[in-house]
Parts: C-alpha cells; sequence; structure tokens
C-alpha cells in the first residue's frame, strides 16, 4: 500500500470526531444491531459505497435509522466490472479512489464530525470499510460494529445447520479459479463460495467437478424481500447478482427437510398484495444514464413490459416476465399492463429517454382512465430525455426559453404541425424536434426547413444528434440553410437555434453551442 496521505493540522484542544465502522447484517433492517442503530442516527455524517449508478444498498439498509440533517458522503467506485483507462490499471483505480475518501472522511472528522461508514454484513468481512479502517483507524478514535454477515443470513434463510461438532467451515472467494475452487471444495466440510456474479458459471462448474453440486444451495439476496433459494444445479447463471453465495451446509442436518423449490421461490401471493403499474425512462442509451430511481423500479417489478427495442436495453431477470411489443401498440401495451396490475402484479412499463415525453406515460393514463381499471395505481419515474442528451454534447443551445415538437403524423394532422411550426419560428423560439423522419415518413424535415426558413436566417444553428449515448453516436453541427433530410432518420434529434443561440469554437475545432440567458431588450 502507498504512504498514507497526510492529515491537516488541528487547532490545539479541538475536538476530533470518532470513527465507526457499522456492519448491516444482510439485508433486512431488522437484523441491524442494536449499537449500530444506535450510531447511525447519532452520527454527524454517514457514509456508504456505491457503483456510478448511485444506489446504495447499504444506504437502504440503514435507512431506518437515519435523521434529518445528517451529512450523506456517497463513496462512488469509479470502477466496478467495467474496464478502466487509468494508467494503473483496476488496483490504480482503486487506490487513488480511497486516498480521495480517506481525505473527504478525514476532513469531517478534523472539524470534530462523528463519521459512520455503514457497511453491508460485517465490515472486515469481506468488506469495502477495511480498506478506510487501514487509512484512518491509527489517527483517529475508531470503533467496528461487527454485523451478521451474509453467511449467517443465508444458513439461516435455509434452514440448515452451517456447521456441527468438529467440522471446519471453508469460506472461498468465486474469483479463485475454477481448479482451485474445485479443489477446495472436494475435500471440503461445509463451505461457501461468495462474490458471484460474474463468476457464477466457473462457481458451479467448479462445484460440479468436485462432485458436490448435488448437495450445493444458492441464496441470493437473503433476509430481504427480494430472497431465492435455489438448490444451485437449478440457478441460470443469467442475472445472478453479487450479493448471493453458494452453501454446502453441514452434512449432519441431512435429517433435517430442505426447502422446497417451488415454496422459497414464490413469494407473497399476488392475489393478497395490491398491484401497480410504474413508466419508467430508460434514457437514451445505456446504463450510465438510467437515474437510480428506475433502476429500483426495475429491480423492484414483477413483470416488464415494453417495445421490444426498449425492453432489451434492460437486463434479463429469471425472476420477472417480459412482455414485449411491436412500437405502434401503445394503447394494446398500456391495457396490458394495467391488467397485470389489476391481477396483483408490480408492473414496470419501459419506454426510452422520458416517459412524458412522446412516450408510455400518456398512454397508460389514457387507458387508466377506463372503469375497469380505477383501482389500479399508476407512477410515473423520469428519465433523461433525447432533447437534454444531445444538448449536453454541444453545450446550452436549450439555455433560454425552447418548445419540444414532434414532426410524426400518426396521432396529428401534417397541418397542425405544420401551424405549429410556423408559431414557434415566429416567436424566436429554439426547437427541439422529435421523431423527424422514418422509413414510411422521409418528406416532413424538407417541409419544416422551409416552413422554419420563413422566419429564420439561413445561419441559424442546427444540432443533429444520432444515437447519442450509444455505439453509433454522431453529433453534427452546421446552418438551417446546409440541413439535409436524406442524412435525417428516426434516431435523430434536431435542435434548431433561436436569432439568439451562438456557436464557438474551441482549440480543437470543436463547435459549443449557446442559447444567451438574457433576450435583448
Amino acid at each position: 500500500m502507498s504512504e498514507l496521505p497526510e492529515i491537516p493540522d488541528r487547532t490545539p484542544g479541538q475536538r476530533t470526531g470518532r470513527l465507526a465502522g457499522v456492519g448491516l447484517g444482510p439485508g433486512d433492517p431488522e437484523l441491524v444491531t442494536v449499537k449500530a442503530a444506535r450510531l447511525i442516527n447519532a452520527a454527524d455524517v454517514i457514509a456508504f459505497h456505491s457503483a456510478r449508478h448511485g444506489r446504495s444498498i447499504a444506504r437502504s439498509v440503514a435507512e431506518p435509522y437515519l435523521r434529518t440533517g445528517q451529512i450523506e458522503e456517497a463513496l462512488i467506485y469509479p470502477v466496478t466490472t467495467e474496464t478502466t483507462n487509468h494508467p494503473g490499471g483496476y488496483a490504480g483505480a482503486m487506490e487513488d479512489f480511497y486516498a480521495a475518501a480517506t481525505e473527504r472522511l478525514a476532513a469531517h472528522l478534523d472539524a470534530g464530525r462523528d463519521v459512520v461508514v455503514i457497511a453491508e454484513g460485517d465490515p472486515m468481512f469481506y468488506g469495502s470499510y477495511m480498506h478506510l479502517h487501514k487509512r484512518l483507524a491509527h489517527r483517529y478514535p475508531c470503533e467496528v460494529v461487527p454485523g451478521v454477515t451474509s453467511v449467517s443470513g443465508a444458513s439461516a434463510a435455509l434452514g440448515r445447520p452451517l456447521v456441527e461438532h468438529e467440522e471446519i467451515l471453508t469460506v472461498l472467494p468465486g474469483t479463485l479459479p475454477a481448479e482451485v475452487l474445485a479443489e477446495r471444495l472436494a475435500g471440503a466440510d461445509p463451505a461457501v463460495v461468495m462474490k458471484l456474479g460474474r463468476t457464477f458459471e466457473k462457481v458451479q462448474r467448479a462445484f460440479a467437478e468436485a462432485g458436490r453440486l448435488d448437495e450445493a444451495w444458492y441464496v441470493e439476496r437473503a433476509s430481504t424481500g427480494q430472497q431465492r433459494i435455489l438448490p444451485l444445479a437449478e440457478v441460470d447463471p443469467a442475472g445472478v447478482p453479487y450479493f448471493s453465495l453458494a452453501l454446502l451446509p453441514s452434512r449432519g442436518g441431512e435429517a433435517i427437510p430442505a426447502p422446497q423449490p417451488d415454496a422459497v421461490r414464490a413469494d407473497q401471493p399476488r392475489a393478497e398484495r395490491r398491484g401497480e403499474v410504474v413508466v419508467v425512462g430508460l434514457g437514451p442509451a445505456g446504463r450510465d444514464w438510467l437515474t437510480p430511481q428506475v433502476q429500483a423500479e426495475l429491480a423492484a417489478a414483477d413483470e416488464l413490459v415494453g417495445y421490444t427495442t426498449y425492453l432489451n436495453r434492460v437486463p434479463v431477470n429469471p425472476r420477472q416476465r417480459r412482455h414485449a411489443s411491436d412500437n405502434q401498440v401503445e394503447s394494446e401495451r398500456a391495457a396490458f399492463a394495467l391488467d397485470l396490475a389489476k391481477r396483483g402484479s408490480r408492473v414496470a412499463v419501459v419506454s426510452s429517454g422520458d416517459p412524458g415525453v412522446f412516450a408510455m406515460a400518456s398512454a397508460v393514463l389514457e387507458m387508466a382512465g377506463d372503469e375497469q381499471w380505477r383501482d389500479v395505481d399508476v407512477r410515473i419515474c423520469p428519465g433523461l430525455t433525447a432533447a437534454q442528451a444531445v444538448a449536453s454534447r454541444v453545450g446550452a443551445p436549450l439555455g433560454h426559453d425552447f418548445c419540444v415538437l414532434s414532426l410524426s403524423d400518426r396521432l396529428k394532422p401534417w397541418e397542425v404541425i405544420a401551424e405549429r411550426l410556423t408559431a414557434v419560428a415566429r416567436a424566436d423560439l429554439v426547437l427541439a424536434i422529435y421523431n423527424p423522419a422514418s422509413r414510411s415518413r422521409t418528406w416532413q424535415v424538407e417541409k419544416a426547413r422551409s416552413l422554419l426558413l420563413e422566419h429564420r436566417s439561413p445561419d441559424t444553428p442546427v444540432v443533429i444528434g444520432r444515437d447519442v449515448g450509444g455505439p453509433a453516436e454522431t453529433v453534427r453541427v452546421l446552418r438551417l440553410a446546409d440541413l439535409d433530410p436524406e442524412q435525417i432518420d428516426m434516431r435523430c434529434l434536431l435542435i434548431v437555434g433561436s436569432s439568439q443561440t451562438r456557436v464557438r469554437y474551441r482549440a480543437d475545432g470543436q463547435p459549443t453551442v449557446y442559447t444567451p440567458r438574457h433576450y435583448p431588450g
């Protein structure tokens, strides 16, 4: 490990804060210890780790014990399963991350604030907290509060003894090579393999090679409402989360009936709970554009409903049922989702971008007005829409008043679109154009350009964003007079500037487009 970073000198006599690494147990907030709950509630600062999506399982478990006014420090890993361009690779990126996190927490401790770092399970058992402990515990008053480990939680959920008499428990990380895992498992008494997720197929294969697959169990998210228990041999590798483990229980427990797969797979009977529809926005493309709220709603759903292309962007979870359909059956899709919810399902209807902008939110709410679905709750979770995504790539073209308009005449006549284009041009509004063209609509872009040129300068900046956030992303800036309809398709979004929109070229020749906040006169 590199040298520890220097901590700024404190004012003489100033009280330093206390550091605590607090274990939260396997996931059920009721398994948080009394001491952990007390320290969490009393702390000035709550720190927790998360991946780049921003959601923290630790924070969600600790939430019942938080209080208003606490400072929250989200320690966001720079890399989890993805690659990194850090010159030191993964190890270098994580070393820099923990050095920076140390400085952030030390600043609070130096100011006299008590800091609690919360961690799933036990903070010293494969926990991220230990890396902060090594850097800070010798400098500040510190204590570690143990938590119920995932191993104990899984054994309790399985209802089988973990170890008995002179048995030896072996705990193995799934990141070990398959041959090492197989060798250790072959001669083991009870054993646990942690850190599954992407390692699962290798782990499952190692159990088989060791001749222990038929004895092993799979436990996912033990003690939570999303708990799953299955024989390890029956688990589909697709969708196995990191928070799961493989368990060889004590052989002395054979007289105890094993859990029945059908029983442990079942959640609360749907007929006994109230279903709902949540319409979620996936953003323009990829996980990085997804909000933590939408990710949480997708994870909680029983059923996913959506246009095939958008539904394919959601990772497969074998617990969920997926219902894909064509792009032009919004009303039928909405009715189907409402029917599922009426029967007790938690249904997520997926949209690209934001569901309230030319997407599924309106379709679902229109159908939900029918008397047969009066008792079905409908919620909307926003997403980043294409206009914002494209604008961000070039600067701030939407920095002043703007209008959003669709060129599609599938649901409204072209005459209405033409009137609105003319009104927007006259009003000198920046214009974001959705659905500019498709295979069956190839002439609207040229008509729109002509209408806009009646009231806009030929030099008006136009931003063309295509597949923003995706692998084929392109963003171009040109004059309105140079807009070529032949180069526009359904995957494009256009932003047409106002008379005040400016283009400035950087030293590298790339354009920055912005609309000033102040309007002349």
